[in-house]
């Protein structure tokens, strides 16, 4: 990379500092380049000064830049980095450029923006000093409502703390961290070990972490996930040969492509013979701690790419699709209304369906009462158990993942991995037989968590965190009822998930699932693990329509971990067997 573009990278990392002074200055220096490439593509003739920002800049990297101010004019956390960046977008206007403007709803396509956990807007008094700039109120309705530039978020002191240290780490704060802000204790724990697989230190080369990320990503046709660690990939130095197609990268990362492949798709299917292959492979072998390495990040992306999706998670705002350098178009209602999802159907919103649903609520509440009574006053016989389990997973079968229809990758996600005809399949699809995995004989807690912590130390203590945040977290509610002890429910689908991927565990009753789980909600599960570039909005407002979106999000949490901890568990048990 040229010395050119380290500067500028270091100044953009500086403005995730704590310290207001290194913002100031970092800030300033952007200020010069900026106001020098614009300078560059001067003179402008007067007739584009009226009415402002008429022309657009030629493509260059002065439309990244640009695009970059605008993310943090919306998303840092910190009060003075968005002023100035909001200052300096006016000023590039003023002398006739035209500047972006976010395209979208906010951060995710299925939840209204209101409703999600921001970094604070600037404050009324700021607002109102800014005001007096020349055509500053006229911009900013380009940008935001005005009710939205005028609120001060709600965001407590620790969930604060953590966009601070998202932002210092990664230069930006992205939709899935805002979204996932509904949880800040999860979040907090999330962040801390995807930093550590990323950024701290590690078998693997930091371009080799990104350049696997986008592989796994990839294999679920996640352009989001994609796009972030392209950019990232290219920012610590990655060969952007490689981004050609997985053919242009080292042989030593194609040969991860099977693994990638079984794992996203069918881990049941992973063997010991798959490890041989690639601990064996001459001067293109993997160590063991490098392929745990590359096994928790291949998971990791894998379920990550089916939060996104399962939240409608939307391109950030510096990105491709995230931005628009046109006009925004005239309509009978102001086009900030639309950036802000009004004038949009809210299912929430809907009387009649409360009223119908919240019946639903109350008997899923008393099926858990009754259900609870059940299991103090007798106990299932393990034949029964097990016949219990075998009848859950050739149901799970039935369900239909969305309309099951294929969907074909663009050219831009399939160069990045092999054989994009392969995909889920059902445990016993033409006569195919998976042996059960019982629990009791490999587990995470027993098992899995050891081996990690010990080719790759503190990993597995990270992991391990932020399984059991997700699988204990709670506030005791279901929608508008409180005191609701949700364990069994939290239970039932984290054990459904398992139980899609053929895992079994033996102390647990699956006929619990049945009462607990309704069909729209397997639908919507077994789309986002299994197939979550299949998800769409209506199988989103599909389940638990009276639920608050925050706990829509928790089950998005579970549903990501526990398929995390389900493919790792494969991966793991094939690498234990290669050993012994």
């Amino acid at each position: 990379m040229e010395v050119q573009d380290q500067e500028s990278l270091g100044r953009w990392d500086r403005l995730g500092s704590r310290d207001a002074i290194s913002r100031t200055k970092a800030m300033e220096n952007i200020c010069q380049d900026v106001m020098r490439k614009v300078e560059a593509i001067r003179p402008i003739p007067s007739s584009a000064l009226s009415p402002p920002a008429s022309r657009s800049p030629p493509k260059s990297d002065l439309n990244d830049i640009l695009a970059h101010l605008l993310m943090l004019s919306k998303r840092c956390p910190y009060d003075d980095v968005k002023e100035r960046c909001v200052r300096l977008l006016q000023g590039v206007q003023d002398l006739g450029v035209r500047i972006p403007r976010p395209l979208g709803n906010g951060p995710s396509r299925f939840i209204p923006e209101k409703e999600v956990t921001r970094p604070p807007e600037i404050s009324p008094e700021t607002f109102n000093s800014l005001a007096k700039m020349n055509r500053f109120r006229k911009l900013m309705t380009c940008f935001f409502s005005l009710d939205q530039i005028l609120q001060i978020s709600k965001v407590d002191a620790r969930t604060q703390s953590i966009f601070e240290d998202a932002f210092a780490a990664l230069g930006r704060l992205d939709n899935i961290s805002l979204v996932m802000g509904f949880h800040p204790q999860y979040l907090g724990s999330f962040l801390r070990t995807q930093h550590y697989l990323l950024q701290m230190d590690g078998p693997l080369s930091l371009h080799y972490r990104h350049y696997i990320g986008i592989m796994a990503a990839a294999r679920h046709q996640c352009s989001y996930l994609v796009n972030l660690h392209v950019n990232d990939f290219l920012q610590v130095g990655g060969d952007p040969k490689w981004l050609n197609g997985l053919d242009e990268a080292p042989q030593k990362l194609q040969q991860l492509g099977e693994l990638n492949k079984i794992l996203a798709h069918r881990p049941w299917l992973l063997t010991k013979e798959h490890i041989e292959c690639l601990l064996k492979a001459e001067e293109h072998s993997w160590s063991l701690a490098e392929l745990i390495h590359a096994v928790v990040l291949l998971t990791h992306y894998h379920s990550l790419a089916s939060f996104t999706f399962g939240c409608g998670i939307t391109p950030e705002i510096h990105c491709d699709g995230g931005h628009t350098f046109r006009p925004p178009s005239v309509s009978q209602y102001c086009v900030c209304d639309i950036a802000n999802g009004n004038g949009h159907a809210n299912h929430h919103d809907d009387p009649l369906g409360n009223q119908e649903i919240c019946g639903e609520v109350e008997v899923l509440m008393e099926r858990m009462k009754q259900l609870q009574e059940c299991r103090d006053d007798e106990e299932a016989s393990q034949e029964e158990m097990a016949t219990r389990f075998e009848r859950e997973k050739t149901e799970s079968m039935l369900v239909v993942t969305a309309e099951d229809e294929e969907s074909v990758p663009s050219r831009d996600i399939s160069r990045h991995f092999e054989d994009p005809s392969y995909g889920y399949k059902d445990f016993s699809r033409r006569g195919e037989h998976v042996p059960t995995f019982r629990v009791q004989d490999y587990s995470w807690e027993d098992h899995g968590f050891s081996l990690v912590n010990r080719l790759y130390p503190d990993v597995g203590q990270m992991l391990d965190e932020k399984f059991q945040m997700a699988y204990n977290l709670t506030y005791n509610t279901m929608a508008t009822h409180k005191d609701v002890d949700t364990s069994m429910l939290r239970r039932a689908i984290w054990n459904y998930i398992h139980c899609m991927f053929g895992i079994r565990y033996d102390d647990y009753d699956y006929g619990e699932i049945n009462q607990l789980l309704d069909r729209s909600f397997k639908i919507y599960i077994k789309t986002m693990v299994c197939s979550p570039e299949k998800t769409t909005k209506r199988m989103y407002e599909s389940f638990w329509r009276q639920f608050q979106h925050s706990e829509k999000v928790h089950v998005n949490l579970l549903l990501m971990e526990a398929r995390m901890q389900a493919e790792l568990l494969y991966a793991l048990r094939a690498i234990t067997r290669y050993m012994t």
